[in-house]
């Protein structure tokens, strides 16, 4: 498995003249080893040579168990660890860097020639971890399943007179019990006005009848993650809440359907957009539609306007209209979309239909 999705990158990394690659991202090093590194400040980096000549970088204060498909090369904090890497890299050629190459690294590994010149290749891994494997689509799925029954739970925390920090740690015990890794990102609780922020961050505002209450939330199982947004009424709605409630949930299911293999991500977003811009909204519709995501919760690539790359099978993001009203509320539906065959599939089975918590 490791050694295909190596196989891939290189690939990509042909395709940009690239013969050599460095690649320091956590999780990008973990999606194609298996291993989980997370080296603070410390200097970690695997190397990807067209040739077959990997080798992982790794600091002796790290557990790196078992075979993992090519030579770790280990030193420790005092060991000048960029001129351990510059004595593998052939300076004659190109060396692609990933994005998440610490400037301090990257300006080292630069002075000391590792490469005849440097390339931002993150594309490389980002292109391939975007196309999910089976085994991933089943973990996505299942990590989908364990967050539409937290959902479920998180309903009954929505009770007269507690606060928006109250339900984020009643979340989070939820999604213990439920047995995952815990949540995928802090969890996200607006109530009222305070749902008009895009991402809100819970604070101790009181919920109280009339309001809105929009939950933003992701758990975290077998290393993939999840991510839901619900909108619901607490006691009551208004007629402009449920009018625009009714938009976004329309613009939801409208990109929903044209979903599929050979569109560009701008169109998905297009369609979503022009529902809330006819119905009088468009200004209030402040962010991209959706954004992929896997081992992280926000895996490289969106569903954006800007963002004309073409959708493939077995890719999933989510797909997140809102309308956003300052001073008054704000409503977002989010549901994660696996791309198939010919179309696409919600991983997310919780209801749309506006609900009104008693």
């Amino acid at each position: 498995m490791f050694k295909e999705r190596i196989d891939r990158v290189i690939e990509k990394m042909k395709e940009k003249g690239l013969e050599q690659m460095l690649i320091s991202d956590p999780p990008s090093i973990f999606y194609l080893t298996g291993k989980w590194i997370l080296p603070n400040e410390r200097l970690l980096a695997l190397y990807l040579n067209a040739n077959g000549n990997h080798k992982l970088f790794v600091n002796k204060l790290f557990t790196v168990d078992g075979e993992i498909g090519m030579e770790k090369v280990w030193f420790s904090d005092t060991d000048p660890g960029c001129e351990i890497i510059a004595s593998y890299t052939d300076h004659s050629k190109p060396l692609g860097i990933d994005k998440k190459m610490a400037a301090r690294f990257l300006l080292e590994l630069m002075e000391l020639g590792a490469g005849s010149g440097f390339k931002n290749a993150s594309d490389c891994v980002d292109a391939v971890r975007r196309v999910k494997d089976a085994e991933e689509i089943e973990k996505m799925k299942y990590a989908s399943s364990l967050n539409d029954q937290a959902m479920a739970e998180f309903r009954s925390l929505i009770k007269e007179g507690v606060t928006e920090l109250e339900v984020a740690a009643g979340m989070n015990a939820i999604y213990k019990r439920l047995g995952t890794q815990g949540p995928s990102f802090g969890p996200l609780v607006s109530f009222g006005a305070n749902a008009a922020i895009g991402h809100h961050k819970p604070d101790g505002t009181v919920l109280k009848s009339g309001d809105c209450v929009l939950f933003d939330v992701g758990c975290k199982v077998n290393d993939y993650c999840s991510d839901m947004t619900r909108t619901f009424f607490y006691q009551s709605v208004t007629e402009k809440q449920r009018e625009v409630y009714e938009i976004v949930k329309k613009a939801n299911l409208a990109a929903q359907a044209v979903m599929k293999p050979g569109m560009k991500f701008c169109e998905i977003d297009k369609v979503a957009r022009d529902i809330i811009t006819e119905a009088g909204y468009g200004p209030y519709f402040t962010h991209r539609l959706g954004h992929c995501i896997g081992i992280e919760v926000h895996d490289a690539g969106d569903v954006s306007a800007v963002n004309h790359d073409v959708v493939e099978e077995g890719m999933i993001f989510s797909c997140e209209p809102g309308i956003y009203l300052p001073g008054e509320f704000g409503v977002r539906i989010e549901d994660l979309m696996l791309i198939t065959k010919d179309g696409a599939v919600s991983l997310n089975k919780d209801s749309k239909e506006l609900e009104i918590i008693p």
